[in-house]
């Protein structure tokens, strides 16, 4: 699949470190796949798409800077959307985000409430100046915030707001952020991981299932194209949250 030449038309400053781009063409994605995005002379590298016709990127690396020094005008080459996103099941569900995870959650929160779903959000973030699209989930549903300072919320990470919340309601879970916190909530769910659905964010060489490079120990789960949404019960046993490997194949 050859990338998409898109126009960037709007760029969204949503906190020091993340910003939104709209742009001139619509993907019509299922919440939860991706896009494989093509930094000309510098990388291509997989973002979650927060809008139908937007990317939410954090500024962690070269090609994402690459990313933030572009402005209005500029383009970028977009392969996809690619990957299985969520499926949206039951009629009360629970989303619960970490930092930038939250970025394909609202998306899923905005369909959800479309369906007539009952939808819950739980964000996690460092700081109440690291929250992102509030405005989003609220509109959603009801939303319970959590930081690590305690400057806004509950005072702790994503699943530190669980502890409000009866698990037991909900006919679906839905996770996206660092792979730690999702395997924590997975853990706090015992008897439920078939209910869990996880968006899994991993260094994706090729985005095609070739290059093994996002693989999941020991069963050898390709997120790229088996995900990169998996069922809970599948990570139940692997490597998922403890460990996960670079671009040179280490692990980290």
């Amino acid at each position: 699949m050859r990338p998409k030449n898109a126009k960037i038309v709007e760029i969204v400053c949503e906190t020091p470190s993340v910003r939104t781009l709209r742009f001139d063409i619509a993907f019509d994605p299922v919440p939860g796949q991706y896009l494989m995005v093509w930094i000309r002379g510098v990388d291509e590298i997989p973002m979650s798409i927060s809008y139908k016709d937007g990317i939410t990127v954090q500024q962690v690396g070269e090609a994402t800077g690459a990313i933030f020094d572009l402005e209005v005008g500029d383009s970028l080459g977009l392969r996809g959307p690619l990957g299985n996103g969520f499926s949206l099941l039951g009629e009360e569900i629970l989303l619960v985000g970490g930092g930038v995870g939250a970025a394909p959650l609202a998306l899923l929160g905005e369909e959800a409430k479309e369906r007539g779903m009952e939808v819950t959000t739980v964000l996690g973030v460092r700081c109440c100046d690291d929250l992102i699209f509030r405005e989003r989930f609220e509109g959603a549903g009801e939303l319970v915030i959590t930081t690590d300072d305690g400057s806004m919320g509950i005072c702790g990470r994503a699943s530190a707001g669980l502890s409000c919340l009866d698990l037991q309601d909900f006919d679906q879970i839905y996770l996206c952020g660092p792979e730690p916190m999702m395997a924590d909530v997975i853990g706090r769910c015992r008897g439920m991981e078939a209910k869990i659905q996880a968006s899994i964010d991993r260094y994706f060489k090729c985005g095609l299932g070739i290059c093994g490079s996002c693989s999941i120990d020991p069963e050898g789960i390709r997120p790229c194209v088996e995900g990169p949404v998996i069922r809970g019960d599948k990570l139940v046993g692997t490597e998922f949250g403890r460990y996960k490997r670079g671009p040179s194949g280490r692990k980290r």
